[in-house]
């Protein structure tokens, strides 16, 4: 079984809504075993969404139409499933008073114009909507089902799996998992290098890669017509994946690099402590994403200017004379001087030049230092890596604060 997913609606087109629903209903589609062919993001009219609808019912045996069931004069997906099946639409009383019951519940009248959301198109099935307003709407089109839901999320979702879900596992005829691995401190091309013969397109599983934020992901899909098979060789290709990436793997499916961070300074029973200066923080903003931080980060400093590199973490004056603030030498002191102010196990430290200004032939923008200490003060020792990097003023910070967050990682499993 094959589906596609149509999301209505103008701010979605103009982007200034994003489109989170696609992505959900794609992930339930494929844990029942049904492959979305395409998603696509129709405007707020009555011709365009008709298009959409006869083109989607003849390419899939499911379609997923989220949106354009409101109230106002530019909510056209019902109008416009009546112009495909070529019907009427029929008020249908049960709905109408669900509506009204539902404004009684919050002390309002229920104004006129919601009185559409009770109507379907003839030949139609209504599905009851007990978080919202409006209905949801189900039409045949040939051998295609069309199912129709409002598109706030919150409605959306618990309807999906109250009138869909529970009806896909014994029509699909097959058995699709996914797994994602993800890797920090290399390229694409690094990563595909690595995987070698995993990647090609003729496999089952299929693997790919996809880029976020300096992260890449290894994306493995199991396709097979029953679930013993589909895991079997699901787990294959990922110990196999394992194996060839190693170290570069910090985690599973929702896992951040900082959930992975955290999870390993809990096991060792370890703590650590930043001190940013280009970062602004964000290496700590990280860290403490995680609820429970508070067991293994112990706080940390944002010394933006050199006085208060000084003043705070006791840079030497001399040292930033003579080699700046972005060296490996002031890294490596604000990391051991954080370190040992803090009493943390470990400190990180970064300084760079995020841009678009203050880069010179020496130190262009994108230049970062990083250093780690550990050992606590009794035996305390620095390691410093120096990156290049790329993108502009938000990038190059993103990357610098995962890139030491990746620093202790791979000390942790080391």
């Amino acid at each position: 079984m094959n589906a596609v997913i149509l999301s209505v609606g103008d701010e979605l087109v103009l982007g200034q809504t994003v489109d989170t629903n696609s992505a959900w209903l794609s992930a339930r589609l494929t844990a029942s075993g049904v492959m979305t062919v395409y998603h696509k993001t129709v405007a707020d009219d009555q011709a365009a969404i008709v298009a959409a609808v006869r083109e989607a019912a003849a390419a899939a045996d499911l379609v997923i139409v989220t949106g354009g069931l409101g109230p106002t004069a530019d909510d056209l997906s019902r109008q416009a499933l009546a112009d495909v099946l070529g019907k009427p639409l029929d008020l249908h009383p049960p709905s109408l008073e669900r509506i009204r019951k539902f404004f009684k519940s919050l002390g309002r009248e229920m104004p006129p114009s919601n009185r559409i959301q009770a109507m379907v198109p003839r030949g139609g099935e209504i599905l009851d909507n007990d978080w919202g307003t409006a209905p949801g709407v189900k039409i045949r089109i040939g051998k295609t089902s069309v199912f129709v839901f409002p598109g706030v999320p919150r409605e959306m979702s618990p309807m999906f799996d109250r009138h869909v879900f529970p009806t896909l596992a014994t029509k699909s005829g097959r058995t699709i998992l996914t797994e994602t691995l993800h890797t920090f401190g290399a390229g694409e091309s690094t990563v595909a290098e690595k995987l070698g013969d995993l990647m090609r397109r003729d496999n089952n599983p299929t693997v790919g890669t996809t880029v976020s934020g300096g992260i890449v992901s290894v994306r493995i899909r199991s396709d097979f017509p029953t679930p013993g098979p589909a895991r079997l060789h699901l787990n294959r290709v990922e110990k196999t994946a394992a194996e060839r990436l190693g170290p570069l793997i910090f985690g599973h499916g929702p896992t951040t690099l900082q959930e992975a961070v955290g999870r390993l300074l809990k096991q060792a029973g370890r703590t650590v402590a930043t001190a940013e200066s280009c970062t602004g923080g964000l290496v700590a903003r990280l860290l403490t994403d995680i609820p429970g931080a508070s067991a293994y980060y112990r706080g940390g400093w944002v010394v933006y200017s050199d006085a208060l590199k000084q003043h705070e973490l006791d840079i030497p004056a001399s040292v930033l004379a003579a080699h700046g603030a972005v060296s490996e030498e002031t890294v490596r002191l604000l990391a051991l001087n954080a370190m040992r102010k803090s009493d943390a196990d470990y400190a990180l430290a970064v300084s760079g030049i995020a841009g678009p200004d203050g880069g010179s032939d020496e130190k262009p923008v994108g230049t970062v230092w990083i250093a780690l200490a550990a050992g606590g003060s009794s035996a305390a020792r620095t390691t410093t890596e120096h990156f290049q990097l790329p993108g502009d003023r938000d990038m190059v910070r993103d990357r610098a604060a995962k890139a030491a967050l990746n620093m202790l990682r791979l000390r942790l499993l080391a």
